[in-house]
């Protein structure tokens, strides 16, 4: 768990972060872009010394690290008879803290007085297929739930960074105790799926297209936003806790291809065109492990246009070298007499890295640099 102030904008965020290998990404990103962090975790004096001097750990030191066993390979890489369409990772992890979220105590501590901008929940699909005593994992998620709800005393915007969660229970508790009180949820193209799934039908996505259309991204972003501002309106009067209750006011999906945000105007994310070119640069930089856009090492894999919705009819935004990021308003009308949406998108291709260097990391340092922008 963390939480990151940015020096200069004297802004803050909060993670709860994985450990071990999968140390504390959206937190570093953020305090390379000249953020302060308040970061919960157990580690080790050694991989301690790997984190920015901005980061303030708040959870005790441990002898021994948890491992994350992270296997990437190459387009193209061959394992048998398979071959590898895109660059991608598999991880293994040995990990006996994040599940149990074993620094929360000592970050809630340090939380008071800190007074954070944002806050991000995130790490925690390390409670995904995790064999816990009857009853834990649902105390551990409503600890979790206290601490989210105890942010709406302050102005402090929220963001859930999601995960590959398998595990239709543990999505169905996220659905209860962690998304209705975020503003914002980050995720790939996966995940989106998996998200629209579970929220349209109850269950999970077996499998998801790698390299969907714009269009097709689009509408499920749409729906997913729909679906859980619908579900605020309907539960804010009915329930105990609907003051502490937020409408998700954002949502940035990161691609191999593309970088989409959906953002309500009357909220308050600012810069959403320049958070989209800035998550994309930072996808190239990152895989590419170089702080230089190199044109020639890239790929463009977006075509030469895109159409906003796979509704027939819709219109298409042709791709404009001077202004590569796409953004323009819509209304997004909502069921059980719900208000409408007015909400921005923005579209920005992403530069392929041919070569890829790593691909570990790269959705948290995405979102990390989405975030510091428009907070």
């Amino acid at each position: 768990m963390s939480l990151v102030q940015r020096a200069k904008k004297s802004s803050t965020i909060q993670h709860h972060w994985a450990l071990g290998g999968n140390a504390p990404v959206i937190g570093t990103r953020m305090a390379i872009e000249g953020a302060n962090v308040l970061l919960g975790a157990k580690m080790s004096s050694k991989l301690k010394t790997h984190l920015q001097p901005e980061v303030r750990l708040t959870g005790s030191l441990i002898e021994d690290d948890d491992i994350h066993l992270i296997l990437e390979y190459n387009t193209g890489d061959t394992w048998g008879d398979l071959v590898s369409p895109r660059a991608n990772r598999y991880i293994l992890h040995n990990d006996h803290h994040n599940p149990y979220l074993s620094s929360l105590e000592e970050f809630n501590a340090a939380l008071s007085g800190f007074e954070p901008h944002l806050f991000v929940v995130s790490g925690l699909q390390m409670m995904d297929n995790y064999l816990y005593p009857a009853g834990v994992r649902e105390q551990l998620l409503e600890r979790v739930r206290s601490q989210m709800q105890a942010q709406s005393r302050t102005q402090t915007l929220i963001h859930f960074e999601m995960a590959s969660f398998v595990e239709l229970e543990l999505l169905q508790l996220l659905l209860r105790a962690v998304l209705p009180y975020s503003d914002s949820i980050g995720m790939n193209e996966q995940e989106l799926d998996n998200l629209q799934q579970v929220l349209q039908t109850g269950r999970i996505s077996l499998v998801a297209d790698c390299n969907p259309r714009v269009a097709h991204s689009l509408d499920q972003a749409r729906a997913v936003f729909r679906k859980l501002n619908e579900d605020f309106h309907r539960k804010q009067s009915n329930a105990g806790d609907g003051a502490t209750r937020r409408p998700l006011s954002r949502i940035h999906l990161h691609t191999l291809a593309y970088q989409a945000f959906i953002v309500a105007k009357d909220g308050r994310w600012q810069h959403t065109k320049h958070a989209a070119a800035k998550a994309s640069l930072t996808a190239h930089r990152h895989v590419c492990a170089s702080a230089i856009v190199n044109p020639d090492a890239a790929y463009l894999q977006m075509d030469g246009s895109f159409a906003v919705s796979a509704e027939p009819g819709a219109r298409r935004i042709h791709f404009n070298n001077r202004e590569p990021v796409s953004c323009w308003e819509e209304t997004l009308e909502l069921q059980d007499r719900a208000p409408s949406i007015v909400v921005e998108i923005c579209v920005a291709p992403v530069l392929i890295c041919k070569h890829a260097k790593q691909t570990v990391g790269a959705g948290d340092n995405i979102s990390g640099a989405g975030l510091v922008l428009q907070i």
